[in-house]
């Protein structure tokens, strides 16, 4: 299996399968000299984290992190640094019972089709609890943006099925289940959550995700701009169907006059662009958006085959979130973080030494 790695100065491997020994990720390209320890990483992975709410999966996994390699007295080396994470509360009997049958809206059918077998036990290497080790890669490239750059990467959960946030506080974002910035929408989440879990069924959700801070002149010009790799960095994360940059879809019914963000010497009167001209960010926060498909595994009866081609029922027992989107944020926060954290060495590395005579126009426009 290729695939596996994202980056070319600062690259995240992962491995692992939901039900194996553990999962984990290496990084390389990371400077050298970076106070770096454990504790750095588990704050995102507690985020992350499963279990702690009863609106997700009730699997309890502590996530503990452990730093194998990469750091020597509590500093980067500059070496490859090896993340794990043990797996500790498999239940692999849940999927006995679909062994042979493709779960709708699933990996299992393209994987058995494309390698001739699959590890159904949680779906293998095409579940979420893969995303455990994104989140570790990227708590070290936040945590690096942060101190050199003085880049800061925040999400939180914009919509959740019908239900769209109205009000807006940064700091009631880690204050709830949901990561929700609107307080008063969260006992209504909490409401609509409950009921479809009495029904057994699932929903999607949209997350948010902004990079404040952001220097001019990050990403290149047409295969690798920096939107085209940040939406394929959301669009690698488990059950993501749609992403956006700035105005996005809205866009199509916005007029040139109404979308461009007119540049004064004061600053930029919009950022419908989402922080990005032509592939490189213009200084201005990047604005990137993702769209969450419900969860597969879901205990009504639905129809697709067997292994054989037969006509069958499913029903998908076991633990499962009812909207991954809740435990989302993280992961949208950790691959806008390795995208930018990409960029910024491959910059340095190539127009450190640029200077242009053009002042820095400040940022300006809604983030």
């Amino acid at each position: 299996m290729s695939g596996n790695s994202i980056g070319r100065l600062f690259t995240v491997t992962s491995y692992g399968e939901s039900h194996g020994p553990a999962i984990g990720c290496v990084v390389d390209g990371c400077p050298p000299g970076m106070e770096l320890a454990e504790s750095d990483l588990q704050p995102d992975l507690d985020r992350r984290r499963p279990g702690k709410n009863r609106h997700t999966t009730q699997r309890r996994e502590s996530d503990a992190v452990r730093i194998m390699s990469g750091v020597f007295e509590g500093r980067t080396t500059g070496t490859p640094i090896h993340l794990q994470i043990d797996n500790e509360d498999q239940r692999s009997r849940d999927y006995t019972k679909i062994a042979g049958r493709f779960r709708p809206a699933h990996g299992d059918y393209t994987y058995q089709q494309k390698y001739g077998l699959r590890d159904y036990r949680g779906g293998g290497r095409a579940s979420a609890r893969e995303t455990a080790a994104r989140v570790a890669a990227g708590a070290i490239a936040k945590k690096y943006l942060l101190e050199q750059t003085g880049i800061r990467i925040r999400g939180y959960l914009a919509q959740l099925g019908p239900l769209r946030i109205k009000g807006f506080d940064w700091e009631q974002v880690e204050a709830n289940d949901f990561f929700c910035p609107d307080a008063d929408l969260v006992p209504e989440l909490e409401k609509y959550m409950d009921a479809l879990r009495r029904e057994g069924d699932s929903i999607g959700a949209r997350i948010n995700v902004v990079a404040s801070g952001v220097p001019v002149g990050l990403g290149e010009p047409v295969f690798d701009r920096l939107d085209a790799e940040i939406a394929r960095a959301l669009m690698s994360i488990n059950a993501v169907k749609g992403v956006e940059i700035g105005a996005g879809f809205a866009s199509i019914e916005q007029k040139g006059t109404e979308h461009r963000d007119e540049i004064t010497p004061e600053g930029f009167l919009g950022n419908n662009a989402g922080g990005i001209l032509a592939g490189i960010s213009s200084g201005q926060d990047i604005l990137a958006s993702m769209a969450l498909k419900p969860t597969s595994s879901i205990r009504l009866a639905g129809r697709s085959v067997d292994t054989r081609g037969q006509a069958v029922e499913v029903v998908t027992t076991g633990r499962h979130d009812p909207c991954v989107g809740i435990r989302a944020t993280p992961i949208a926060e950790a691959m806008l973080a390795v995208v930018l954290m990409d960029h910024f060495l491959r910059h340095r590395g190539q127009c450190a030494q640029v200077r242009s005579a053009t002042p820095v126009v400040p940022a300006g426009g809604d983030s």
